[in-house]
């Protein structure tokens, strides 16, 4: 059975930090892509940032400077570090795992609440 199970979000004064971590079990971690993605409500979810299985990253421009996601693959976890926080922030963030060799699966966490305080 797989799960991403996500934690450490919750509510934060605006400039401050959080870091959200993913644990995964059920997959084999080292060879997925691992990303964080947020929805606002009424927004459609969108992407935060990824990291591939060799480690390369990529974020949403909103999220350059200020996040950075990293992985520990004996720990089959990913993690999130969010600084600078802005009240824009505040959304659900939700993990996902994408196999990065065939077949192709994708799984998503349960998300996490991030709220960000004026």
């Amino acid at each position: 059975q797989v799960q991403l199970v996500e934690s450490g979000g919750g509510l934060v004064q605006a400039g401050g930090t959080l870091r959200l971590s993913c644990a995964a079990s059920g997959i084999n971690f080292r060879i997925n892509a691992m990303g964080w993605y947020r929805q606002a409500p009424g927004k459609q979810r969108e992407l935060v940032a990824t990291i591939t299985m060799s480690g390369t990253t990529y974020y949403a421009d909103s999220a350059k400077g200020r996040f950075t996601i990293s992985r520990d693959d004996a720990k089959n976890t990913v993690y999130l570090q969010m600084n600078s926080l802005k009240p824009e922030d505040t959304a659900v963030y939700y993990c996902q795992s994408k196999r990065q060799l065939p077949p192709s699966q994708t799984y998503w966490g349960q998300g996490t609440q991030v709220t960000v305080s004026a």
